[in-house]
């Protein structure tokens, strides 16, 4: 069976399910939002329209208490005939009161009309409704999503048989990941955004399926901030990731080259620091600029969008603000945050930056001000602050920032760093949340307890689980998406190492010379894509497909040898469903003559020569 990420266990069973229009789904209430995805999906994709009882997994729901003569009290949540709405007006009213449940009609006088949502049955006197011996008996749902305590998060079971599909799940992210693996039983065209099949009914196969993560963090992050991408643009992503059961979608806002993030309390950082009057092209000795301007920024009301959309698929967006270094765009909007000696504007090359902020008491203050903006529109349990390939050589120069070391008993500049990372995560903690950084924040010791980024390697993920603190693996030997897919010359803008699909398939996020009673601090991971070399949505698609399909199956089924065996064939099943998703992935062949991008030159790494250079990176690390 062609399903990826492979489930936990299938059983399959003699049989089908025909799914045409006109059949209902129940679901319970916490469960809604799954149910409208797959009524959304299969509307569109395969013409079928299916109908939805609203409120609890009963039929109906409860009916509001009535006053007295006059008009009912609130209707319930679904009414007879299994339409969401408030309750029908009955015709002849009867003695109303406490209704038992919508479904019940107030007394018989004329029936209400099956299926039209409207008001509340007018009422008599207050009692309890009678059961209306002509009322009609509401139909059984073909189709049920009930939540299921008894179940480990984000658990799931499907089941289904001639008669009906059933969907058990421990949450919402685990009725989001049935529903996904329920579509992956349709024919790939359901993925299309409008039916190209005048076939009415489809077949699903006959099966039970019991399911749940290897792993809770299943993430991409990327990097909006050197290529802006509009908001369309990362609400496709969302559907891709959802499509993939992947759950968190790590959004990089600011960097040296752009600020994408509005923060009303300082304009300038988008309207100054969000443009750049040109973008570099290619990477090292042959590298040239284009000569184009290029910005973009979110509005809040973007963002919160974003989050919104990303919420109702089972995703979290997980905003990241860069500092102390990677802060050029910030410190070109207001200089008194830097330590240049000349004003800068936005960076037009790519790589590490020699700037960083200053540590005053100011400047500390200005990013608790940024981050408490960002606070109020992400909801998610961690804030990104970066603190990356923070380059010091401009403290150890500024005589300023040598006096505030003394002052505040810093040994060295990799302390001040973790002093600085320590008062910012004092405030994220003081708003109810936890730091969430790259694995150089642990650099200087002074940082516990914040979830940590593990990206050179698996050194800084050991120290920090040992220490205690989460951890999001994500090596850049393995799932850096930028990097090329191959050795062949027509890769477009050859970067890093070769990282293939099996590359990806391969990752196993738990180190395997981590003890065993610190595993559990392994939380997941995810993949990386940096935009130096990616300016647009279809090298997007390009950079990410099919590996994120490897990285899913990862980090949902792990390294299983039977799902690792069977996995290139379910791949080859799968890219009809890319396909139809209208994703423009990396063909096996290599890439298509409009995916190329002749005579610019990126730069590659051996991978034992990386391998030296990341340990060289992290030695400083205990």
């Amino acid at each position: 069976m062609n399903l990826l990420p492979q489930p936990a266990h299938v059983d399959e069973h003699e049989g089908a399910f025909t799914l045409v229009s006109g059949l209902r789904i129940r679901v319970d209430a916490a469960l809604q939002e799954a149910a409208d995805r797959l009524q959304e999906t299969v509307r569109a994709g395969l013409g079928i329209r299916l109908a939805q009882d609203a409120g609890t997994a009963d039929i109906g729901g409860t009916a509001g208490t009535a006053g007295t003569a006059g008009t009912a009290g609130t209707a319930g949540t679904a009414d007879t005939a299994g339409i969401a709405g408030t309750a029908d007006t009955a015709a002849t009213a009867g003695t109303a009161g406490t209704a038992g449940t919508a479904d019940t009609a107030a007394t018989a006088g004329t029936t209400p009309t099956a299926g039209t949502a409207g008001t509340a049955d007018t009422a008599g006197t207050t009692g309890t409704a009678d059961i209306a011996d002509t009322a009609p008996t509401a139909p059984t749902a073909a189709i049920t999503i009930t939540a299921d305590p008894s179940l480990a998060a984000e658990a799931y079971v499907l089941e289904i048989d001639a008669e009906r599909i059933r969907i058990s799940a421990a949450d919402l992210r685990a009725a989001h990941s049935a529903v996904q693996t329920l579509l992956q039983l349709l024919p790939a065209r359901v993925h299309r955004r409008a039916s190209v099949s005048p076939t009415a009914a489809v077949s699903v196969p006959a099966l039970r399926i019991d399911d749940a993560p290897r792993h809770r963090w299943r993430g991409v992050m990327l990097d909006v901030a050197r290529r802006f991408a509009p908001v369309h643009e990362v609400l496709r992503l969302i559907d891709q990731l959802a499509m993939h059961r992947l759950n968190v979608l790590h959004l990089h806002l600011t960097d040296d080259q752009g600020w994408r993030a509005e923060i009303r309390r300082y304009p300038r950082l988008t309207e100054v620091g969000g443009w750049r009057t040109s973008s570099q092209l290619g990477a090292g000795p042959g590298a040239t600029q284009d000569g184009r301007p290029h910005g973009g920024f979110y509005t809040q009301d973007d963002l919160r969008e974003i989050v919104a959309y990303a919420a109702a698929r089972g995703i979290e967006v997980v905003p990241e603000i860069e500092l102390p270094g990677h802060v050029q765009a910030a410190i070109a909007a207001y200089p008194q945050l830097g330590l240049a000696a000349e004003p800068l504007e936005p960076w037009c090359g790519w790589g590490v930056n020699p700037h960083a902020l200053n540590v005053e008491e100011s400047t500390v203050a200005f990013f608790c001000d940024v981050l408490d903006e960002i606070i109020e529109i992400f909801p998610s349990a961690v804030i990104g602050i970066g603190g990356d390939e923070c380059r010091k050589g401009e403290w150890q120069a500024d005589p300023r920032t040598q006096e505030l070391m003394r002052e505040r008993g810093l040994a060295d500049e990799e302390e001040l760093q973790a002093w600085f990372i320590a008062r910012i995560d004092e405030h994220v903690r003081s708003r109810g949340r936890r730091l969430f950084g790259w694995d150089e924040i642990l650099e200087g010791g002074r940082v516990s307890g914040a979830t940590v980024a593990s990206w050179r390697g698996t050194a800084g993920a050991m120290i920090a689980a040992r220490r205690g603190s989460d951890v999001v693996m994500c090596p850049e030997d393995t799932v850096y998406l930028d990097y090329r897919q191959s050795d062949s010359p027509d890769e477009p803008i050859a970067t890093g190492l070769v990282t293939t699909v099996a590359h990806v398939r391969a990752f196993d996020p738990v180190p395997a010379g981590l003890e065993p009673e610190h595993r559990h601090r392994i939380v997941g991971g995810q993949a990386n894509l940096w935009t130096e070399h990616v300016d647009s949505a279809r090298r997007i698609d390009y950079q990410l497909f099919p590996r994120v399909a490897a990285l899913a199956e990862a980090l949902w089924s792990g390294q299983d040898p039977a799902d690792v065996a069977s996995f290139p064939a379910r791949l080859d099943a799968h890219l009809e469903r890319l396909e139809a998703a209208g994703i423009e992935y990396r063909r096996t062949s290599g890439p298509q003559p409009w995916q190329r991008i002749p005579g610019v030159r990126g730069k590659t790494y051996d991978r034992a020569e990386r391998a030296a250079e990341i340990a060289r990176l992290t030695a400083n690390l205990e």
